[in-house]
């Protein structure tokens, strides 16, 4: 600024200063039809791509806080393009942020110049996760940046422990959802190798039960329901547990070929941990609109036992745990849905429908790595999964079998039917 008065210039710096606009990188780098950008002050923006042209929202859908950008790009029938919020699929127009479902969200204006996005924020943004000020003890889940928490130095398997040594469901929900976006982000990038607990922890107040003896409800009643969801949201807790144990247990599992488990293995487990956090959330947030809470009644630890079982077996683990067990969740949802909507209840059934969309990319998770260590040593898969699910799974698959659910995660009829007790 040479040639200029030291007044004009302050005064030009101070003009630039108060336009709000935020450079949020170079034009080339936003390829990818949503980037989550990070503010400063926690309220993060979703920068989308989409047609050569850019838009940015809250990443944070105004309904149930959903990860907006984790949804698809849409066309509505009035032919505006829309954003749709992967957990319940409310959409979001691109330009003004309004939605069919009469929600508002927060839109930002985006401009490009000279190869730079820039968009018109009082906050500052910025591609990562805004780091701590303060230092805090690694696992210290009270802390409320998605960064305050946990250090960059820690690997997968370290968090994956430390969240199965977590006994408060809520906290094991939300240190899920941390350790998920800093592994998404980057932020976490080695797998490590830290040893599980032989058992999850659980918050000492629970009452556990045998597992007979759970009274889960048939959806005609408040009770009932309220049984139902408790039950639920028990079986969810679990699941957690399960996808940070197969991430933890496994890290240094070798194929007969000497090969390690690619990087997707362990992507792919972190975000059905993800669904699975959500999952006990939005039931969590469903009894206490029903004036219960989970702990309320009491639980078993029944689905423990496959884990255990399963802990020296790979392959056993992803046939009872993801291919039949949570198989079986896609059997029954539809019985379950037509509970809750019989009663009118509408806010559980919707909640139903989201944990249902997930579970069937779950079996289809399992399956996929089913098949693919099968295939890696040569093994034939059915015959394996035939061989194994006797092995591990006391009894005989019972129908009736959700076949459009199974069929949906990629599991045909010839997987299961040959486990069906002989008529």
């Amino acid at each position: 600024m040479e040639g200029f008065s030291e007044e004009l210039v302050s005064a030009l710096k101070e003009v630039v200063g108060h336009s709000n606009w935020q450079c949020v990188g170079e034009e080339e780098r936003f390829k990818s039809p949503c980037t989550k950008l990070y503010s400063e002050d926690g309220e993060h923006l979703v920068l989308i791509h989409t047609n050569g042209k850019f838009y940015a929202m809250d990443s944070a859908c105004p309904h149930e806080g959903g990860p907006l950008e984790q949804g698809d790009i849409e066309e509505l029938c009035d032919g505006r393009l829309a954003l749709t919020c992967p957990w319940h699929y409310f959409d979001f127009c691109l330009d003004d942020g309004s939605s069919t479902s009469g929600l508002q969200n927060q839109v930002y204006e985006v401009k490009v110049c000279e190869g730079k996005v820039y968009i018109q924020t009082q906050n500052a943004l910025s591609l990562n996760p805004w780091k701590k000020t303060q230092p805090k003890e690694p696992g210290n889940t009270e802390a409320t940046g998605s960064t305050q928490a946990i250090g960059d130095e820690c690997s997968l398997t370290f968090w994956a422990s430390k969240i199965l040594c977590t006994p408060d469901p809520e906290e094991k929900a939300k240190l899920t959802h941390q350790v998920q976006e800093l592994w998404n982000s980057g932020r976490i990038t080695e797998i490590g190798h830290t040893e599980p607990p032989v058992q999850p922890c659980r918050k000492e107040n629970l009452t556990i039960v045998q597992p007979g003896r759970i009274k889960r409800g048939k959806g005609g009643t408040l009770a009932s329901r309220v049984a139902l969801l408790h039950s639920l949201a028990n079986i969810e807790q679990w699941a957690i547990d399960l996808s940070w144990d197969i991430i933890t247990r496994f890290a240094t599992f070798e194929l007969q070929t000497g090969e390690r488990l690619p990087k997707e293995f362990f992507s792919d487990f972190v975000k059905v941990a993800g669904d699975e956090a959500k999952h006990y959330c939005l039931l969590e947030k469903r009894l206490v609109d029903l004036g219960s809470r989970f702990g309320d009644l009491p639980v078993h630890n029944g689905l423990w036992q496959s884990a255990s079982d399963t802990a020296h077996d790979l392959l056993g683990r992803l046939a009872i745990v993801h291919m039949v067990h949570e198989a079986r969740g896609l059997d029954v949802h539809p019985q379950t849905l037509q509970r809750f909507l019989a009663q009118g209840d509408d806010s559980s059934a919707q909640v139903l429908e989201v944990i249902y969309t997930d579970e069937i990319t779950h079996v289809a998770a399992g399956l996929k790595w089913f098949t693919y260590i099968c295939d890696k040593e040569q093994r034939d898969c059915l015959t394996t999964f035939h061989e194994l699910v006797p092995l591990y799974f006391r009894g005989y698959l019972k129908p009736p079998f959700n076949a459009e659910g199974r069929q949906s995660a990629g599991m045909s009829e010839e997987w299961y039917l040959p486990l069906v007790k002989p008529s």
